[in-house]
């Protein structure tokens, strides 16, 4: 399950308007917000797709000047390296011919 946490940015006296929409979003959750119009904001979903997918959505929003990402965390990827499910390609010199 992807984590990511992201900044959304909007003008100040938008902001009780986007707080209002993103209440509505599944699986986002808002952590801080300041009086410039910055707002702390945590995504959950299913898969990477998902999440982008929510982004696009809120970035959408009218009231919305940037969505910008801070953190992300592949919490399924991570299990399954561990497990030995998955093994990630590891960056190396390219042959050429």
């Amino acid at each position: 399950m992807p984590i990511g946490g992201f900044v959304v940015n909007c003008l100040p006296q938008d902001k009780d308007s986007v707080l209002k929409k993103l209440s509505s979003v599944p699986g986002a959750s808002v952590y801080g917000e300041d009086d410039r119009g910055y707002l702390i904001l945590v995504l959950e979903t299913e898969t990477s797709e998902a999440m982008e997918q929510l982004v696009d959505e809120i970035a959408a929003f009218d009231e919305v000047l940037a969505v910008n990402l801070a953190y992300l965390h592949g919490e399924d990827e991570v299990e399954q390296i561990l497990k030995g499910r998955l093994k990630p390609p590891l960056p190396g010199p390219k042959r050429r011919f």
